[in-house]
């Protein structure tokens, strides 16, 4: 497509501001206007006009259903589709869409995830327009943003909790700068969430069961190349990719999701497409879209896009780099330093209201990263440790150090860069480096946070983030409201929140295994490595008593929420130990039989034709085999009692710690051996696809 209908087709199947200020009245526009900017109520009158304008607007874009999209606590999206047609008296039909069914709808909630929220036999639960994240047509159906919950009033889903925690943090940061003598409207978080994925061949994909059940690859040889030349990372697109990324990117821009940065990453077919920015709760949904329609398109291309945090071992696994910033609705960014950050005590006041919430909370940021997936990638050598620290660079490091020791800031020199060919341009050097091995490290007028898994949806952990700045900003406004003399007030408690957090920031190597001695030896961090470590923190008394203070969480949302994350985990685990049973039991100890047969035969026809023949290599392969063989046999036996293990157990939490402790071990070892009999067999008789032939089939 060319470059120039990018404009014409840009969010053409989306029911946004350019649409509404179209089709609405002036009353009717500026009414819904005032909803979207400053959470106004939504009139009933109102929505009865928008619902008419919206039906009208997707009938003539070809949409035959409307639905209520909305994001349960499974992890992906859900909708239930009607049509538009209701009877008429002559026989026929009209097309009807009225403001009730724009505001509310009434999906079944019994069969979703609910932690102990619902019984199984209460099925009434509620949908509820979000008129702050815009409707859009995907496969002929008019797709309505919105919140869901149960018959009591309990959210079922991540978009309430992160809507109710965007407004928490906008009620204490416009209190922070009410007292700088600024008053707006709104303050919103914004989030650009870079999405990292794997290409495959589809019928490739197809003959993996692992790949199949569970989205990686429970087993697998690693080939003779990996990424040890880097030389993928940044490299030219292969063809085949680029008419992906191109098909891609035509079907995101229709839904006006802002697509910018595409490139190969580190892995062989391993790729990444990065958004630009927008407000967390629209880049929420955006990202939820991208992930579907990313492999939808894939199947168009005879590919499947693998979102899995670890599909393939020995090679990086998939992030979700989680670009974070607050902005006034005047669209100043008040993360923004500025060109003299030492003076602006503003930009210093949010930065230390990020840094404390960090450190304060570090437990609730690892947890709302933490599933089964990315358990395999975090503190690989690949992705941030488990260990949460803040990265900020070393201008600003020096700047706080100063207001700490309460002494002038020296400043920082600006240093033109000279490449040494008079052709290339000058330029001024960054006054601080970047740092990737950071799981939460500022780049100039945001926060990235590194530590989130491809297929994790953003919504969890911006939850986090914004309810935890969000008490920050509301101590800094409690003390600083009452303060006799603000200036001094404000210097004082810059100073003491510096001299309280210091030990979250860390400006160094946070792969290397001296960083973990010290941050959890001297300076007292967490290190929650796995999920089963991580989760049950959310119950902590601290972490509740913060998320219902500031109305993000009931007590009893949070409760289910732990238990709903636990069970998820203990499942995905289960699904794969089953999987490595399956396809050890049922195709790789046949094979190996099998292979052992044709080793036997070859020998013993060799040894009748001529004593002479040593078969040394036959012989022993076949020695080697038929060991693997054994402890094969005896680790699947391990894994089967591990798993029926798990049946005994009482408490999620329980089963969560078993998971961890024993099943995971096993299944590790089990893989080990069978990795091991694959480098001694034939390609022709192994099972299934290899590595080498999942990783450069589409890339090589």
């Amino acid at each position: 497509m060319s470059m120039s209908k990018v404009p014409e087709i840009f969010g053409s199947l989306v029911f946004d501001d350019r649409v509404m200020r179209a089709r609405l009245s002036a009353e009717v526009y500026q009414s819904l206007r005032k909803t979207i900017d400053e959470n106004a109520d939504l009139e009933e009158e109102i929505a009865q006009a928008v619902a008419s304008e919206m039906r009208d607007w997707a009938v003539e874009h070809g949409a035959t259903h409307f639905t209520h999209w909305f994001q349960p606590l499974t992890g992906v999206t859900a909708e239930k589709h009607d049509s538009f047609i209701t009877p008429s008296p002559d026989g026929g039909v009209i097309m009807e869409f009225s403001g009730k069914e724009l505001i509310k709808g009434e999906p079944d909630a019994s069969s979703f995830p609910s932690g102990g929220l619902r019984a199984t036999f209460e099925a009434r639960g509620y949908t509820a327009w979000d008129p702050t994240s815009y409707a859009f047509i995907k496969d002929h159906t008019l797709c309505i943003p919105t919140a869901f919950c149960s018959y009591s009033g309990d959210a079922l889903d991540k978009k309430t909790p992160l809507l109710r925690s965007m407004q928490a943090l906008n009620r204490q940061a416009k209190r922070i700068l009410k007292l700088f003598g600024k008053e707006v409207r709104n303050v919103r978080t914004s989030v650009g969430p870079e999405q990292e994925y794997f290409l495959i061949d589809r019928e490739m994909f197809e003959k993996r069961p692992d790949l199949v059940y569970t989205g990686r690859t429970l087993f697998g040889a690693m080939p003779p190349k990996g990424q040890e030349l880097d030389d993928h990372y940044f490299g030219a697109i292969k063809p085949r990719v680029i008419e992906y990324m191109e098909d891609l990117n035509n079907e995101l821009w229709k839904l006006g999701i802002l697509a910018k940065t595409e490139h190969n990453e580190v892995a062989p077919a391993q790729h990444e497409l990065a958004p630009i920015y927008s407000s967390t709760n629209v880049a929420t949904d955006n990202n939820q879209l991208m992930m579907e329609i990313m492999r939808k398109v894939a199947g168009r291309h005879g590919l499947t896009c693998l979102l899995h945090e670890k599909p393939f071992a020995g090679v990086n696994g998939s992030g979700k780099h989680n670009n974070w910033s607050m902005a006034t609705d005047e669209g100043v960014n008040l993360l923004s330093p500025g060109d003299t950050p030492h003076e602006n005590a503003q930009f210093l006041l949010f930065l230390c209201a990020v840094i404390q919430a960090v450190d304060d909370y570090q437990d609730l940021l690892r947890l709302s990263v933490a599933t089964a997936g990315n358990d395999h990638r975090l503190g690989a050598n690949e992705a941030p440790p488990a260990i949460i620290s803040v990265f900020l660079g070393d201008e600003l490091t020096a700047i706080l150090e100063a207001i700490k020791n309460d002494v002038p800031y020296e400043g920082t020199e600006k240093v033109t860069m000279k490449l040494g060919v008079h052709a290339l341009p000058r330029f001024s050097r960054d006054t601080t480096d970047r740092n990737r091995t950071s799981p939460f490290a500022f780049t100039g007028n945001k926060f990235e946070f590194r530590s989130l898994g491809s297929s994790n949806s953003i919504a969890c952990c911006n939850i986090m983030l914004n309810a935890s700045v969000a008490e920050s900003l509301k101590q800094y406004a409690d003390r600083l409201e009452g303060a006799e003399d603000f200036d001094s007030e404000l210097h004082d408690l810059i100073r003491e929140t510096i001299q309280a957090h210091e030990r979250i920031l860390f400006n160094g190597n946070g792969y290397g295994e001296e960083w973990v001695e010290e941050a959890t030896k001297v300076r007292g961090l967490s290190n929650l490595k796995t999920t089963a470590d991580a989760m049950p923190h959310l119950l902590d008394r601290k972490n509740m008593d913060m998320l219902t203070a500031h109305k993000v969480f009931t007590e009893t949302e949070l409760h289910s929420r732990c238990e709903i994350m636990l069970e998820n985990y203990c499942k995905t685990v289960n699904i794969e130990g089953h999987t490595m049973v399956d396809m050890v039991r049922k195709n790789y100890l046949p094979a190996i039989e099998e292979y052992l047969y044709s080793l036997a035969r070859t020998i013993s026809t060799m040894q009748s034709v001529s004593a002479k023949a040593k078969c040394n290599y036959e012989i022993s392969t076949m020695e080697r085999l038929s060991e693997l063989t054994d402890y094969i046999l005896e680790r699947v036996k391990d894994l089967e009692e591990a798993l029926e293990e798990l049946k005994k157990y009482d408490s999620v939490l329980e089963t969560s710690e078993a998971v961890r402790d024993d099943v995971l071990p096993k299944m590790e070892h089990l893989r080990k051996h069978v990795d091991e009999a694959e480098m001694l067999m034939p390609e022709s008789v192994w099972p299934f696809p290899s590595y080498g032939k999942l990783l450069f089939s589409v890339n090589g």
